[in-house]
């Protein structure tokens, strides 16, 4: 079985790294089309969750999500929640600057995080579900989500996926491969490979969509997708 870093040591490397997630120009530079997936997951959002007045940025990093939904949708209750505090505390100053509306922060392991029972208009995950590992605990993130979620709201998601085909998955594989290269050279191609095998379980886009409809969810939208990453998300139900 390959080995998967602990949740210590990726916390530890994105204390270290948090400037690669706090740059609304690039966006995350190693994520394909990323500045084009937030511009989508924010309209989406305003979209279909006009009237929201709470969002929770899951896996905030350093806020990015938060700040584009907040161009679409100003003066949003924000509340963020991220493995690392560095990244917190990047992302509290980021937000608080660009809405009138109260910021809060938790650290927190995204499976252990108390969601809640119907707290927020709008959920946004930005490149995080993917450190998910088991299917319990993807199923068991999606159903906190849902419930989260005020009735009409809606849960976005932007994040690396995989193929359930295998020659599928190789030629996303190779494309993935050629982008790093043409943004950091061969160096960092495989830096991030080497990464992706040790840190992240991605599932498909498939599978997240019927997981979607498992938990609750019913307007189910494809915004997106490249190679393997891929922009989508749900509303939930007005009762």
């Amino acid at each position: 079985m390959t080995y998967k870093s602990t949740v210590e040591e990726i916390r530890q490397r994105f204390d270290s790294e948090f400037a690669c997630y706090t740059n609304l120009e690039t966006g995350q530079v190693s994520a394909v089309d990323s500045v084009l997936a937030l511009d989508l997951i924010a309209e989406a959002a305003a979209v279909t969750t006009a009237n929201a007045k709470t969002l929770l940025d899951l896996g905030c990093g350093g806020g990015n999500a938060s700040l584009k939904v907040l161009e679409k949708l100003p003066g949003l209750d924000v509340t963020l929640v991220d493995l690392s505090r560095v990244m917190l505390d990047q992302a509290v100053a980021r937000v608080s600057s660009q809405t009138t509306g109260a910021v809060s922060a938790t650290q927190s392991d995204m499976r252990h995080y108390d969601f809640g029972h119907e707290r927020f208009d709008i959920v946004v995950a930005s490149v995080t579900l993917h450190h998910l590992r088991t299917d319990d605990d993807w199923n068991g993130v999606f159903q906190h989500i849902h419930d989260a979620l005020k009735p009409g709201g809606s849960f976005w998601i932007f994040d690396i996926v995989e193929s359930p085909r295998l020659e599928l998955q190789a030629l996303h594989w190779r494309r993935y491969g050629e982008y790093l290269t043409s943004v950091g050279g061969d160096a960092y191609r495989e830096e991030l490979f080497a990464r992706i095998i040790e840190e992240d379980t991605p599932r498909s886009v498939p599978y997240q969509l019927e997981l979607l409809r498992k938990v609750g969810f019913k307007d189910i939208e494809l915004l997106h997708k490249n190679s393997c990453y891929a922009a989508f998300g749900a509303m939930k139900l007005l009762t």
